[in-house]
């Protein structure tokens, strides 16, 4: 079996990356027809016009050379713009669409930084239909948001499956002995999403307990006045990311409060996971459907800073709970989103797509 990566995805971001070695795992010959535009980014969503025009000039060459004999042609994150190129190039071949979130969710319903009305919002909107009508399949990371795209953008339900989003295996192994002294670390861009008011709401209740917050954003003003035990890293190499967990106490996950963060399950939180690295996260539809709280992980309700610092106080001082949560969270992701598992559902999905 054949698959060619197709457009101007990001090739390292962790979605991208793992989809690619899983399918190479699982068997796939996987080649790319990759033009960069968003690589050098940190936040593919905050564009210029300069990036823009790049993205134009990206998306006329993709399209007029016709793509090598392949099984399917796959369309990565972010490459809602990139569909219309793929249909054109694979001349006939199933395009797979794996676009992790929706334009118009993300920017005008989660983040709010374009109103819905607006020309951009509409914008917007239009890209997300055109991209996710013309796709063969559209791969989403949860049940809860196959179910988002099957009605936000009318699919058919047989156009649609689900693949988790995993952890590279390679970085993200299990910790060689537990952690000097507890902190509760927070790993992930400052947006809505994610819920940083309620971390840090909690960090002002839990004072006893140290919290790392890495990462940068939309919110970064939210840090203003923080509480004095919580630290602040702007940012770090993702290379770096397994040393962050391995000196935690706990993994802190999403908390937002809008229908987004409902259903989504972040790589942060399957990489505290394959770590073995206690995972504390929002009770959400999405969470529910990987994850039971008090077994391999423990769950609050999104937007409650008191239970988030009670649960993140527990694993501080009961280290054989902490533990506990630790090896059941690894033994979860081996069971479902390891890459052997990822690799042979999405030989399987692609299998099915050609025959």
């Amino acid at each position: 079996m054949r698959v060619i990566a197709f457009g101007t995805y990001q090739r390292d971001y962790p979605r991208n990356a793992l989809v690619r070695s899983c399918l190479r795992r699982a068997g796939v010959e996987v080649s790319e027809r990759h033009i960069s535009v968003w690589d050098d980014r940190r936040d593919a969503w905050s564009a210029g016009l300069g990036t823009l025009g790049r993205l134009a000039i990206a998306e006329a060459q993709l399209a007029v050379r016709r793509v090598k004999p392949a099984d399917a042609v796959l369309v990565g994150y972010p490459g809602h713009l990139d569909v219309p190129s793929a249909r054109i190039a694979a001349r006939g071949r199933p395009i797979v669409f794996d676009p992790l979130v929706s334009l118009f969710d993300t920017l005008v319903d989660d983040r709010r930084r374009f109103a819905a009305r607006s020309l951009t919002g509409r914008a917007l909107l239009e890209v997300d239909r055109m991209a996710f009508r013309n796709a063969d399949l559209v791969v989403a990371d949860t049940d809860a948001h196959a179910a988002f795209y099957e009605d936000r953008f009318g699919l058919a339900p047989e156009r649609l499956c689900v693949c988790r989003v995993g952890a590279d295996e390679r970085l993200f192994q299990p910790r060689p002995q537990p952690p000097a002294a507890f902190q509760a670390l927070f790993v992930g861009k400052l947006i809505p999403l994610h819920g940083v008011e309620t971390i840090l709401a909690a960090a002002r209740l839990a004072t006893d307990v140290p919290f790392r917050i890495v990462g940068s954003g939309q919110l970064d003003r939210k840090l203003d006045g923080a509480a004095a035990n919580v630290e602040h890293i702007p940012w770090v190499e993702y290379k770096r990311l397994p040393s962050e967990l391995h000196r935690a106490g706990c993994a802190l996950g999403v908390f937002g409060t809008s229908a987004k963060a409902q259903r989504v399950i972040p790589n942060k939180a399957y990489q505290a996971l394959a770590c073995g690295v206690p995972l504390v996260t929002g009770d959400t539809p999405a969470a529910r459907e990987l994850l039971t709280s008090g077994h391999d992980a423990l769950l609050v309700p999104p937007g409650d800073a008191a239970l988030l610092a009670e649960a993140v106080r527990l694993l501080a001082n009961d280290e054989g709970v902490a533990a506990r949560i630790g090896a059941t969270g690894r033994e979860t992701f081996l069971r479902t989103a390891s890459e052997g598992i990822l690799g042979a559902r999405w030989r399987d999905l692609l299998e099915r797509l050609s025959a």
